[in-house]
């Protein structure tokens, strides 16, 4: 995972508060909160009255809000619940922001070749990583009949007609791989229209910059280096303008007769990856998609993974675990050239 690194201190994206909070400080305003079961920051520059700082803490609130109230699978009355309970093909209406983020995941899937997918939320479940709880894991005949309800291509956006329609009754979906991304994307939407041109905002470790931090300089995103006793940075990533996610398989795990059980499913398997690939990081402009493909590489493992960042052009950092209990950093040639353009603001 990510946290933002500050001058005398860091700011770790997993400490969570139970309030939502506004603090002013020298050269604007840091305000934070629980969300989505986890916990966000967004820090502001150049805001300088309390009033502009109550009305920039309150936009976010309401984004977020209403997107948990949209796309949680925790809510049985949000819009994505309604829909997974809508035994049904018939087309299901939906907000604009539903259309968005169920066209997104598409893209991101076709891309990946359905490492990405949004259908998988049955098999996640059954895992105990969803909102439904197990003491134990699927067995292999219970894996075998949730598998034909995976598949991203069962699902389908009409923006026409403002629908999502499944191709069986029983497909459920979870955007939980992208739905944090996505509502950092709205946050910076709504603070771009507010006039603030330097802001980071953080949700669970999806970052979205723009401009630059209080000292003048990128805003500094530190890439966790995983199984630390405490949490340190493996690499401290100069961010301004972009968007930055990683996802992991060190902290929503479990384990079972002594195999490490990652939440990170694989939709073609139907169970937890199984590979050396501790972390992925990915920097892209918007951060839906970086959310997502994080996700998609973590799947793909180490090699794959790689190979799909070349061939798309993608930004990524990946974090391999080696014989000696350490880790090997593999770069992307777009991360090399990403990080030494971003290097270049500094100056």
């Amino acid at each position: 995972m990510c946290f933002v690194v500050i001058p005398l201190l860091i700011a770790l994206s997993g400490c969570q508060r139970e309030d939502s909070v506004a603090v002013l400080t020298l050269h604007g305003a840091t305000f934070d909160g629980p969300t989505m079961g986890t916990h966000y920051t967004v820090k502001v520059r150049g805001v300088e009255s309390k009033e502009a700082v109550e009305s920039a803490r309150q936009s976010v609130s309401d984004i977020l809000n209403r997107i948990d109230s949209m796309m949680s699978t925790y809510k049985p009355g949000s819009e994505l619940s309604r829909f997974n309970q809508h035994q049904s093909t018939e087309p299901f209406n939906v907000s604009p922001e539903m259309i968005e983020i169920f066209q997104t995941a598409r893209e991101v899937s076709d891309a990946t070749n359905g490492a990405f997918d949004i259908t998988v939320g049955p098999i996640v479940n059954a895992w105990g990583f969803g909102p439904e709880k197990h003491t134990a894991p699927p067995t292999d005949a219970e894996i075998a009949a949730l598998l034909p309800r995976v598949g991203y291509k069962m699902v389908t956006a009409d923006a026409a007609s403002s629908t999502i329609r499944k191709e069986r009754p029983d497909i459920y979906c979870d955007l939980s791989g992208i739905a944090q991304g996505y509502a950092a994307d709205q946050i910076a939407k709504a603070l771009d229209d507010l006039g603030i041109s330097d802001y980071m905002i953080d949700i669970s470790g999806e970052f979205r910059t723009r401009g630059k931090n209080d000292t003048g300089q990128p805003w500094q995103i530190g890439i966790e280096r995983p199984d630390a006793p405490e949490r340190t940075a493996q690499l401290v990533v100069p961010l301004s303008n972009m968007s930055l996610a990683t996802s992991g398989d060190y902290r929503n795990y479990r384990v079972e007769n002594g195999v490490r059980l990652s939440h990170e499913i694989d939709p073609a398997t139907g169970r937890p990856v199984q590979h050396k690939l501790a972390s992925a990081t990915i920097v892209t402009e918007q951060c839906a998609y970086a959310d997502a493909y994080a996700t998609a590489l973590m799947v793909l493992g180490p090699e794959k993974a790689l190979a799909l960042a070349e061939d798309k052009g993608l930004a990524v950092y990946l974090l391999v675990r080696n014989e000696q209990g350490g880790f090997d950093e593999v770069q992307s040639t777009a991360f090399k050239e990403r990080i030494a353009w971003q290097e270049t603001l500094k100056h």
